[in-house]
């Protein structure tokens, strides 16, 4: 287990520069979590402290109940939110919290990035929904998380006059779909600036989210996909 619990805090630490390097954050604000394989625990950073100081040694080990198991600092305030996902969503094994600057200016009006461009149909599978307003520090936010995405095949929530919410596979899986959810989120923006964009149509979605989900990327050798 221990081997398994540096390996995900080291992991853990390098993707928060991810968040820095596509300035999906500012100042100590958002974190990235995720679950330790085969154990009833996750890894979050610390709150308060600065990107440029995080290391593998100041990660946070807490339980599925966000209690700490191994750290000296405090957890992020949002390690309830992260772990009630990961109670409530077994198959997630990452999670990633931002105040990406134009997918937040969605959260702010309450209201879901259409899916108008392919990019989006193949990362979300159709709109990123907005989930409830709910205040930080207890398990509310994760709520409104698996609430929200329940049946839904996109792995971001706007949760609303707070900011994005991601899920994935693992933490990195998390990550993309971050990035992804502020780019789409301010190209539609923009889309809107010069007019009303173009729907596409549903089972159009679900084709291009079926391709990308299934037969995009290198697959192994002897794949039936290959």
């Amino acid at each position: 287990m221990s081997t398994d619990i540096s390996r995900i805090r080291r992991q853990v630490c390098d993707l928060h520069a991810e968040l820095v390097r596509y300035q999906l954050v500012v100042w100590t604000a958002g974190n990235v979590s995720a679950r330790v394989p085969g154990e009833d625990l996750l890894v979050i950073k610390p709150s308060g402290v600065s990107y440029d100081e995080l290391t593998p040694e100041n990660m946070i080990v807490c339980d599925l109940d966000g209690k700490i198991v191994e750290g000296d600092l405090s957890p992020s305030s949002d390690t309830a939110a992260h772990a009630y996902v990961y109670r409530h969503m077994p198959e997630v094994g990452g999670v990633v919290h931002t105040h990406s600057t134009y997918a937040s200016a969605w959260a702010a009006r309450a209201e879901p990035v259409p899916c108008v461009l392919t990019a989006m149909a193949d990362e979300f599978g159709g709109p990123i929904p907005v989930g409830p307003f709910a205040l930080i520090g207890d398990d509310s936010i994760g709520r409104g998380i698996v609430e929200t995405l329940a049946g839904s095949n996109s792995p971001a929530v706007l949760m609303r006059n707070h900011g994005v919410f991601t899920i994935g596979k693992d933490a990195k899986a998390a990550v993309k779909a971050a990035v992804m959810a502020e780019d789409v989120a301010r190209t539609v923006h923009v889309s809107r600036q010069l007019g009303e964009p173009l729907p596409i149509a549903d089972r159009d979605i679900a084709a291009l989210y079926d391709r990308y989900q299934n037969v995009y990327g290198q697959t192994t050798k002897g794949d039936a996909t290959a």
